[in-house]
């Protein structure tokens, strides 16, 4: 099935109906003679007329929300839908349901920061919660591939912004709150709020699994009979056990009078969390812990979380860190299984929240013995003034700056002695660099394989 109504013009094909949406940086009223020529045979719109029916509205977004909640809602309102919101971790938790339910032969889909994934299928995607049109789209599709269960990513902008309009989940999660977005959000207390809502879209039997160790864990506790908390001491999952290397992560935990133990297949104290979060929301869909326990030598993380490429002696750790907690999470995991120096490659982007900048270089030069301060997709602002934001009251004299993210990782490989790690944050899975002039190719892997690649055999 595909949805008749397009928001963007260049979608249109004839006999689709477009309709004009005001946004921040586009005005679709501007783009509906384009719509026509491709075949639009009607346009709703809040003003105007044209050569086609037109029916004009006060709200055109208002009526595009009301529109798909009531003519494609109830195609896909049977699919378990789960939801999961937090500063970081999402993604994470996320790709991991969808490979363990597929492993058990449960058709999923997973939509999130590193793309759509449907029972087989792939499409890119450019937000982490798509706008409302994309989000009911992809839904469909998802049905349409035989999905049982839906898990989204859901965002602080996306719950603001009501793009999961219409939406109720069976089962939410929320992994933590660390600053991040105060430039749309301004207050963390707003932040927390609009995370909040995801809790207050539930339906039925619902489920929600909390972080309890995350000090914002209490904004999300409404409803306290369908709260599972996981803690390091004392909630409904009690962590035991952890032990580091840089292979994996062993653990045990205490769930329902029974003991676990366990390996995954990732580094660091917070992917124990995330686990144990996917562990739990696949459990109450039905299957037992052991069953999904003995998926874990199969299950990856996703591209750029903790990716490891091994180098002579080094582990070399690519991570989409770029926040002040993941960047802090990332280095304290890597002082688990450390037998050299922890060396790290950071910026921060451009166009976001300033605040963060001298917060994260601080973090970075303290837990590191060496960083190399670079550029992180700085968009529309001055590389070299980022990076200003970030020394800015350093501390530590253990860093030097190189705004060329290629020569950065170069000069930081080259400094690599026996047994040292190198971070490499902040780009993760983006296989991009935004600049003033555009959007353009760039992989943190790809350079660092080139380095391998051009010094192999070199001890």
């Amino acid at each position: 099935m595909e949805i008749k109504l397009k928001t963007d013009s260049r979608k249109v094909k004839p006999g689709d109906t477009f309709i004009a949406i005001r946004n921040v940086e586009r005005d679709g009223h501007d783009y509906i003679e384009s719509a026509i020529k491709n075949g639009a045979s009607k346009i709703i719109c809040e003003e105007g007329n044209y050569d086609v029916e037109t029916v004009i509205v006060p709200d055109t977004r208002a009526y595009l929300k009301d529109y798909l909640y009531q003519n494609y809602y109830p195609e896909f309102k049977d699919m378990n839908l789960i939801g999961v919101t937090g500063t970081n971790g999402k993604t994470t938790i996320c790709y991991m349901i969808y490979q363990m339910l597929e492993m058990l032969n449960h058709p999923a889909s997973y939509m999130g920061t590193i793309g759509f994934y449907y029972h087989h299928h792939y499409l890119n995607m450019v937000n982490t919660t798509p706008d409302v049109d994309v989000l009911y789209d992809y839904f469909l599709k998802a049905k349409e591939a035989g999905c049982k269960t839906m898990v989204m990513e859901v965002s602080s902008h996306a719950l603001a912004k009501d793009r999961i309009h219409g939406l109720e989940f069976d089962e939410v999660a929320f992994t933590n709150l660390t600053q991040d977005h105060l430039d749309y959000h301004k207050t963390m207390e707003n932040y927390a709020k609009a995370k909040q809502l995801l809790f207050k879209k539930t339906r039925n039997n619902k489920i929600a699994i909390i972080n309890g160790d995350d000090p914002h864990a209490h904004y999300f506790m409404l409803d306290h009979n369908c709260n599972e908390i996981i803690s390091d001491h004392q909630g409904d999952l009690v962590i035991d056990e952890i032990k580091f290397t840089h292979l994996g992560t062993y653990f045990s935990f205490d769930y329902q009078g029974n003991h676990y133990q366990t390996k995954i297949q990732m580094v660091g104290r917070y992917n124990v969390y995330n686990y144990l979060t996917a562990l739990l929301l696949i459990h109450h869909l039905g299957y037992r812990i052991e069953d999904i326990l003995a998926l874990n030598d199969r299950l990856k993380a996703p591209s750029g979380r903790m990716e490891l490429i091994e180098y002579h002696q080094n582990g070399i750790f690519v991570d989409f860190a770029h926040t002040p907690d993941a960047v802090k999470n990332v280095l304290e995991s890597a002082k688990e299984f450390k037998k050299g120096r922890i060396m790290t490659v950071m910026g921060c982007g451009g166009d976001r929240d300033p605040l963060k900048r001298p917060i994260m270089g601080e973090i970075a030069s303290e837990g590191s013995d060496f960083v190399v301060i670079t550029s992180d997709n700085p968009r529309s602002e001055d590389p070299n003034k980022i990076i200003d934001d970030i020394v800015k009251g350093l501390k530590h004299e253990n860093y030097m700056i190189e705004p060329d993210r290629k020569k950065a990782i170069v000069k930081a490989m080259d400094m690599l002695e026996k047994d040292d790690i190198l971070l490499v944050l902040g780009k993760g899975h983006e296989n991009y660099q935004i600049t003033s002039t555009g959007k353009h190719h760039y992989s943190d892997q790809e350079e660092i394989q080139k380095y391998i690649d051009q010094h192999e055999g070199n001890a």
